[in-house]
């Protein structure tokens, strides 16, 4: 099966990333994305292909692992990549680049039916596309790609084609693109076509599933731009990624029977509460309204929540306080330590707020606890849940190097509403925090909630990304509105529609999928790690 995904504008190293994880990936993926003001080094890159010093311009400069020279990314540019199986033909490489240039030249005639700009096609001797305007060749698109070896023997490409739609052409003047000095880059647009890049990028994406797949499942994620609209912000982009905010449920809708929760505050809950007020802990139990708060803690458990209890950013679903965070108490840590010593616990779930304010985003934080948890309690499996630390490499070693049993991590929603349910994260960015995981041998956790408008497709092409980068847990659970100032719930799952996400999962090659109306992230989580085990990664501890 092929799999198509439209990922917006994303970095190099994220969706470097996300491909290096998908060469182990059970299905084929095609990526197509626009990257921010980027030079990328191929394997054949010379230094002096630079015009201008690398550290003087205003771009990233990275080193890629593909076949090429040196050249330019950036909005306006759709790049496309195939991580697909090739046969062990010596020719397969060669035939895998020409499949991927006759997808762009197909592409261009369908953009450009009376042919205006001329020939469009190959040029002998130089890879890429080309179109010949009065016999002068202009390169429109680069192509560069690698193959290599999977764990189980298949031959894997790596990397694609990037195709000039409306690309800053000026960014290529500080380069001799692919070392080629002597014949101009142009796009569809400085040629004289009128074009909308999402457009040819979903013409490009069709055309690539022609050529290298029978059957493609596609995901994209909703690259719209605010508007001038007086609507709340997150209504907006609730509608911009088809989802009518007016259908959904009012606050004060009756939930079904299997939502209702009784109230049991027994002695363990009361005890519990008595001790997160003693030692000024912050649960995420009582600052997310979680509906298993009495279930949970009658068993003696809590999600206790780090780096304070205000956080960065003001997701549509969340109902953490977003006002401005206040600094690091140092004594944090060993108090989260006592409180799990106190308690007996085996497994503590250690979540944070998001502390984008933060250098580290709060790693260092959450380490420490998880530090002085492992000192005070040695045999306490320990997980964190932790946000994207704005997808920066150090801050996830940080966290990593304390050694966690499982490090958990949400991509919340399906890829189409990412940015209407949590307009500062990223579905890609997510991915990559758990690809990054999962390949530095950690057990990898993610969750997501359903009721927001997604279909059940939507929801099973999530969980197929999250097993293709190295997932072994999954959580699903109904999303519940809690306040009016919240997004509002589109419908209210069933149970049976939950059990069969469930299976949709394992079909995945998911070790465990916690799914029911009232999963949450740590609902469950010790039963659910001791499930996974048998065929997860072995714990780094």
């Amino acid at each position: 099966m092929l799999r198509r995904r439209h990922l917006g504008r994303v970095s190099f190293l994220e969706a470097n990333d996300f491909q290096r994880a998908l060469v182990s990936a059970r299905d084929d993926y095609v990526l197509l994305f626009e990257h921010p003001p980027t030079y990328t080094k191929g394997v054949r890159a010379q230094a002096d292909h630079f015009l201008v010093a690398p550290e003087d311009l205003n771009a990233v400069v990275v080193e890629a692992d593909r076949g090429g020279d040196v050249t330019y990314h950036g909005p306006g540019q759709i790049v496309a990549w195939a991580i697909v199986t090739v046969s062990d033909d010596p020719g397969a490489g060669r035939a895998h680049v020409h499949r991927l240039e006759e997808a762009v030249v197909a592409t261009v005639r369908r953009v450009d039916p009376d042919g205006r700009l001329g020939d469009v096609g190959r040029l002998e001797g130089y890879p890429g596309v080309w179109a010949h305007l009065e016999s002068r060749p202009v390169k429109i698109a680069a192509v560069g790609v690698r193959t290599e070896r999977d764990d189980m023997g298949r031959r894997r490409t790596l990397h694609g084609v990037a195709l000039n739609v409306d690309v800053d052409l000026a960014a290529f003047a500080a380069i001799i693109p692919c070392g080629i000095p002597d014949k101009p880059v142009g796009s569809l647009v400085s040629l004289g076509l009128e074009l909308h890049v999402p457009d040819v990028e979903e013409i490009l994406g069709e055309e690539l599933d022609a050529r290298l797949g029978t059957e493609a499942r596609v995901a994209r994620v909703d690259r719209s731009v605010a508007t001038t609209s007086a609507e709340r912000p997150m209504l907006r982009r609730l509608r911009k990624a088809g989802v009518n905010p007016d259908d959904g449920l009012s606050i004060r809708t009756r939930k079904p029977e299997w939502l209702r929760i009784e109230a049991h505050m027994g002695n363990e809950y009361q005890s519990l509460r008595t001790l997160t007020e003693d030692l000024r802990l912050v649960t995420v139990c009582e600052e997310a309204g979680c509906p298993n708060i009495f279930e949970c803690w009658s068993q003696g458990t809590a999600t206790f929540m780090v780096n304070g209890e205000r956080c960065t950013r003001a997701c549509g679903f969340c109902l953490i306080d977003t006002r401005k965070p206040m600094p690091l108490d140092p004594s944090e840590p060993e108090r989260v330590a006592e409180a799990v010593v106190r308690l007996n616990l085996h497994h503590a779930v250690i979540t944070c707020v998001a502390r984008d304010d933060l250098p580290d985003g709060g790693a260092g934080g959450m380490a420490a606890t998880v530090r002085a948890i492992r000192e005070a309690s040695p045999d306490t499996k320990v997980e964190v849940l932790t946000s994207d630390l704005k997808g920066d490499v150090a801050s996830l070693e940080i966290l990593l190097a304390a050694q966690p049993d499982v490090l958990n991590h949400n991509v919340e929603t399906v890829a189409r509403l990412q940015r209407a349910v949590r307009p500062s994260a990223g579905y890609l960015r997510s991915l990559s925090v758990l690809a990054r995981s999962a390949r530095a041998g950690f057990t990898t956790k993610s969750g997501l909630m359903v009721g927001l408008g997604e279909s059940a497709d939507e929801v099973e092409e999530t969980l197929a990304d999250l097993a293709a980068v190295g997932v072994q847990i999954a959580t699903i659970g109904q999303y519940l509105r809690p306040t009016e100032r919240h997004l509002p719930v589109a419908r209210y799952w069933e149970p049976h529609e939950f059990e069969d996400l469930a299976e949709r999962g394992r079909r995945l090659g998911l070790a465990h999928v916690q799914s029911s109306p009232l999963t949450r992230s740590s609902y469950h989580a010790r039963e659910a790690l001791s499930e996974a085990t048998p065929v997860a990664a072995p714990s780094r501890r």
